[in-house]
């Protein structure tokens, strides 16, 4: 299919950095730093992703570095309390970790997101290892498509869903947005066109100014000289 989503792993991010369980807080950070990322998979031996440690999981070190011993003891169960006194990668993470295959599309990945409410996903293999990782930001790179290139598959999705009935229609793309002008036989199928066009990556809207009906047919002149048919 023409207007087929584009992939995870069509827009994740590769190599990916990763920690075991065993690595300790400043290895954690170090490596944060190195890769200029804000979180980690944590991996097993067979780079299984078992957690996700976060610059989120790190801060309660720092936060509850004044608090005074009669608090901390009161907060002893709260989650930031466990994390503050945490120092290896294991202690630190999230588990388990929200993670997407990489033939998954951009909008499954991006519920995925919004559902779990993380910006980033580990992107694993069909035995759950670990391959590469989606953030927001790569979700979004479908939107840097040329207007030209978005006009070519919208045109490619109407002829091979359309392509009798929009042979009068005009496509035309501007920063992502398509605009549809012109006549279709059928003007109640005009929902149907804008959904399927709308479900291509990267279009941004769609706008229709479609009339329905039949094209006028124009009147054929005969050649000259040429006799008037009798056929009946």
């Amino acid at each position: 299919m023409p207007n087929t989503p584009r992939r995870v792993g069509d827009v994740m991010t590769q190599p990916v950095a990763a920690v075991d369980r065993a690595a300790g807080f400043k290895t954690i950070v170090e490596t944060m730093q190195r890769w200029r990322v804000s979180a980690l998979p944590v991996v097993s031996a067979e780079r299984r992703v078992v957690g996700v440690v976060s610059e989120a999981d790190l801060l309660p070190k720092e936060g509850f570095r004044e608090a005074d011993v009669d608090r901390l003891d009161r907060l002893r169960l709260s989650d930031d309390v466990r994390r503050a006194e945490a120092v290896t990668a294991g202690e630190l993470m999230t588990s388990p970790a929200v993670t997407v295959h990489g033939e998954a599309t951009l909008a499954q990945a991006a519920r995925t997101m919004a559902t779990a409410s993380v910006k980033r996903l580990p992107v694993v293999d069909g035995n759950g290892l670990l391959v590469g990782i989606v953030s927001r930001a790569d979700l979004l790179k479908v939107f840097l498509r040329s207007d030209d290139d978005l006009a070519q598959e919208v045109r490619r999705v109407l002829v091979t869903y359309f392509a009798a009935p929009t042979r009068d229609l005009r496509v035309e793309v501007t920063d992502g947005v398509v605009a549809l002008s012109g006549r279709l036989r059928d003007r109640s199928l005009v929902p149907v066109v804008a959904r399927l066009v709308r479900g291509i990556e990267g279009v941004v809207d769609v706008a229709y100014d479609v009339t329905g009906g039949a094209p006028a047919r124009r009147a054929v002149q005969p050649l000259p000289g040429a006799r008037p048919s009798t056929a009946r």
